[in-house]
């Protein structure tokens, strides 16, 4: 397949294109195609002809989207709608990498695919928005691909702050009454090039099982091997901009949809790959 790939040189990006280069032919593009500009879409697409976009181009600063609305809602939801217009007009198929944030976390369990959304966050409200512009644009070719507390190599995240924070200190400060579903990247780049060819809507791509922030904290500490205690503190305690759901576990209930393995062998692998 031919691919297009935004957002290339992301953390989510750089693993994607390094999963899909094995197999197709992939033109990754970032800072170089403005996706909010429609013509600069429509004339990147048409170069490429691509037989399918994975659109990782979005606003993934959660506190930032408090205070930067507009830009929020110009890339996260607006911009999906030019890429999945684009699409369209092409006959592509296009995947969409969305966020537990869509869910409010008061189901106090695993969220599935035909749960109702409530997001309470700016971040979480764009990426809906994005969702619907996507399946308004392209209803037969969309593949949205919800995930959770991503980490990988090729940007920073929590399981590097982690390790790093953990080698430095005695004891770190680590919230305890959020619960989500940790994803390495590498696994979920496996996914999306799997949805690539199942019927289009929407599918829950994350990490099996769930734990609590401070949970993966002692988790980063015991499989890395470092000597250091976590205190559990509240979300209040911390004082972030932006509200976060209290439970945002995602599973699948969709028959044929990719099955990630449970996050905690993935990160002991992800661990491994890179001490």
């Amino acid at each position: 397949m031919r691919i297009l790939v935004t957002g290339a040189a992301g953390m989510l990006g750089t693993d994607l294109v390094a999963r899909l280069a094995q197999r197709h032919e992939v033109t990754p593009v970032d800072l170089d195609v403005d996706v909010t500009d429609a013509a600069a879409v429509t004339a990147c697409v048409d170069d490429v002809r691509p037989d399918a976009i994975v659109h990782c181009a979005a606003w993934t600063d959660v506190d930032g989207a408090e205070d930067h609305v507009e830009q929020a809602e110009r890339l996260n939801a607006e911009a999906t709608g030019i890429v999945a217009r684009a699409a369209a007009s092409a006959e592509a198929t296009l995947v969409y990498p969305s966020t537990d944030y869509v869910f409010d976390g008061s189901a106090g369990r695993a969220y599935r695919e035909d749960d109702p959304v409530a997001p309470a966050s700016v971040y979480g409200r764009t990426k809906l928005a994005g969702e619907r512009a996507a399946i308004e644009a392209h209803p037969s070719g969309t593949r949205v691909a919800r995930t959770a507390w991503l980490y990988g190599a090729a940007g920073g995240n929590f399981v590097d702050t982690m390790r790093r924070l953990g080698a430095e200190r005695d004891e770190v400060s680590v919230v305890d009454d959020q619960e989500g579903s940790p994803t390495w990247t590498k696994e979920l780049s496996r996914a999306i090039e799997e949805l690539l060819v199942v019927p289009p809507g929407v599918y829950h791509t994350a990490g099996a099982g769930s734990v609590t922030w401070a949970g993966l904290a002692e988790a980063v500490f015991e499989l890395a091997g470092i000597e250091c205690r976590v205190g559990r503190i509240t979300t209040e305690d911390l004082g972030r901009p932006a509200p976060r759901p209290a439970n945002s576990a995602l599973v699948s209930s969709r028959p044929g949809a990719p099955r990630l393995r449970h996050w905690r062998e993935a990160l002991a692998d992800y661990l491994k790959e890179t001490e």
